[in-house]
């Protein structure tokens, strides 16, 4: 296993955005020195699984059996077209 990369603290101010992108990308931890001390580790963040919402719960569990365009009683039974 390889050891994590060192980074002196006056480097990672100049090039902050560029290493927090890369150890998002790669996955490998950056370790931040102060006259070669570590004093902090930049990690990736765990990924999470997100909660499922409610919406699309059901994909997939039903099915159309019919016609679903044409009206569920014929129009001569409507109470809008009687006289």
């Amino acid at each position: 296993m390889s050891s994590k990369e060192r980074m002196a603290i006056s480097k990672f101010k100049a090039t902050c955005l560029a290493v927090l992108k890369r150890v998002q990308r790669t996955g490998q931890p950056v370790v931040i020195t102060r006259f070669d001390e570590p004093v902090a580790e930049v990690v990736p963040v765990a990924r999470e699984e997100r909660e499922k919402g409610w919406l699309g719960v059901l994909a997939g569990h039903g099915r159309i059996v019919g016609d679903v365009v044409s009206p569920v009683v014929p129009a001569e039974e409507w109470e809008a077209t009687r006289g």
